[in-house]
């Protein structure tokens, strides 16, 4: 019987795959990587060559020039590539646009790395796929029975509501400037804001970069301008906008923030957040739960969160769970 390790094991750069030479989301640069998504903790500068979806390839050349790497290989969802023996797809992973599960198999066995995920429905990146697997690889940014996500569209109304009782003021939201501020734009239009939505410029290129990958971003306009035009008007900005110069130019405006970390009031005080709103590209609590007791594999491997309560969870309800505590992936993306 082979062990995973033979197949998949913890290195300094990150996760290895010795009989098929190549890391999944490497830290350092390598040879050969395979990237679940392009959030700048997964997907770095600098390898020889990098396996990835479209989107995630045009997202690396977005944000770090067109020669980031020196060879791409572009692998459609549900596509298997060979090397060595070693079979490799990419299956949807619900996160951002072009997010991935890297879904390995190798003489029988089958481990399933989700990088990041969610479960719930985001209207800018396909669904999350529950790959049957011997080893679940999951992260647990969110791992703590606390952390449950309220309804999108509850969030979206909160910030529709504010708009509506404060007409004389703008409504500046912080929002992640891959993901987080095209999903913020989309929930807005499904939930009828016709009207221009202001953007700070740091957002335009991947803005237009999921326009180009189909996602229908509605009419935008560059914030810039006499403050008086930003009444009762919503911008989207990147999270250090908010307290920055650049957020003066604008009427009195209401400070939110959309962020899972926004459930917890200390953060959202810290920041200075009026107006907190909990959306998150990262699985809760139920969502990462769940996961585990739909798929029950053989093995658990957590990463970079709260590994130790989701590591219990899993021995509690009888799957052999372990933390492997990878070094290098922040919260840019949550």
């Amino acid at each position: 019987m082979i062990r995973p390790e033979a197949l998949l094991r913890q290195t300094p750069q990150g996760l290895y795959c010795p009989p098929g030479d190549f890391y999944i989301d490497p830290v350092q640069p390598v040879d050969r990587a395979v990237i679940t998504h392009g959030h700048a903790d997964h997907a770095r500068a600098g390898h020889g060559t990098v396996v990835a979806t479209s989107p995630t390839l045009a997202i690396m050349g977005c944000r770090y020039g067109e020669d980031f790497t020196g060879t791409r290989q572009a692998v459609d969802y549900g596509e298997t590539l060979v090397r060595d023996g070693v079979e490799v797809s990419l299956v949807p992973a619900g996160h951002v646009l072009g997010s991935a599960q890297a879904v390995v198999r190798w003489k029988g066995l089958t481990i399933a790395v989700s990088g990041d995920y969610k479960r719930r429905r985001d209207p800018t990146c396909a669904p999350f796929e529950p790959v049957l697997c011997d080893v679940f690889v999951t992260e647990a940014t969110f791992g703590l029975p606390v952390f449950i996500h309220p309804d999108d569209a509850g969030e979206i109304a909160k910030l529709l509501k504010s708009v509506e009782q404060f007409p004389e003021r703008a409504h500046m939201v912080g929002a992640y400037a891959l993901g987080k501020a095209q999903r913020v734009i989309r929930l807005l239009r499904e939930a009828g804001w016709e009207r221009p939505i202001y953007v700070h410029g740091a957002l335009e290129r991947l803005n237009s970069l999921y326009e180009d990958f189909g996602v229908d971003l509605g009419p935008l306009g560059p914030a810039t301008g006499d403050k008086r035009d930003f009444a009762g008007e919503i911008i989207i900005a990147p999270p250090s906008a908010l307290a920055d110069r650049w957020s003066r130019r604008f009427p009195d405006p209401v400070s939110a923030f959309a962020s899972g970390w926004m459930s917890v009031r200390a953060r959202a005080r810290q920041r200075g957040v009026e107006l907190p709103l909990i959306l998150s590209d990262h699985a809760d609590w139920e969502e990462l739960t769940a996961t585990l007791d739909e798929l029950r594999p053989g093995e658990v491997w957590i990463t970079h969160g709260r590994e130790e309560a989701l590591c219990r969870w899993a021995e509690l309800h009888g799957l052999s769970a372990r933390a492997l505590r990878l070094v290098g992936y922040e919260d840019e993306d949550t």
